[in-house]
């Protein structure tokens, strides 16, 4: 089964207001282990990047300007996402950003219903708990001392980890698998010597004994 963890940094909030995407980072997983694989890419958004942007993720105009623009990198990005499911944080945002910048390009979009949004995990496993990707972080234990900026990568990396708790535990299944393992290889290893089946027929005394209990019994059924 084969999953990407993505996600995107952009100029603003609303793909409707002209804002664009600026960076997309994913982390291939395979059976929820991640695999090495991974696709990166800066984009260049072909407008000046607001300052409220900038805060978050630090990504300027003036380094962005050196990047290719979205149509230069969409046919890689989509070669490397293929039909998998995406595992996104707040699923509705970056597949709207995606979505506009394949519209642009008259590029099929990408439906809603691949991605699996890690917030409504959250929500559903710890309801009314935060569930920000710090937040789970937190919870999970898992090290973001180095998220000091918003960064596609990055996050998508940490994404990775905090959706494999989120399901389960890492390498969701294992206990269970080991158990059953397990369990095969003691059936295997008990080998018992066949044994004759013990008569079962009654004695001589038993039959006098039963036959001396009917005689107490009104119509036994014994004797239908």
């Amino acid at each position: 089964m084969r999953e990407i963890v993505l996600d995107t940094e952009t100029t603003g909030l609303d793909p409707n207001a002209g804002h664009r995407v600026v960076e997309i980072g994913c982390i291939e997983l395979i059976n929820h282990i991640p695999t090495g694989e991974t696709y990166h890419q800066y984009v260049n958004p072909e407008r000046a990047m607001p300052d409220e942007a900038f805060a978050v993720h630090g990504l300027s105009e003036a380094f962005l300007s050196q990047h290719p623009v979205f149509a230069d990198v969409a046919d890689a990005f989509l070669d490397f996402v293929g039909d998998a499911k995406l595992v996104i944080h707040n699923a509705v945002f970056d597949i709207k950003f995606l979505n506009a910048e394949l519209e642009r390009l008259d590029q099929p979009v990408i439906p809603l219903s691949r991605a699996i949004d890690t917030v409504q995990l959250a929500r559903q496993r710890f309801p009314g708990a935060q569930a920000s990707l710090d937040a789970l972080c937190r919870r999970f234990e898992i090290d973001n001392s180095a998220r000091n900026l918003h960064g596609a990568l990055l996050d998508a990396d940490l994404l990775s980890l905090v959706y494999l708790e989120l399901i389960g535990g890492r390498q969701p299944g294992l206990e269970l698998a080991t158990a059953s393992r397990t369990a095969r290889t003691r059936a295997r290893a008990v080998e018992r010597p066949l044994r004759p089946a013990r008569p079962h027929a009654p004695t001589p005394e038993e039959d006098a004994a039963h036959a001396a209990m009917l005689e107490k019994v009104s119509d036994p059924i014994w004797r239908r």
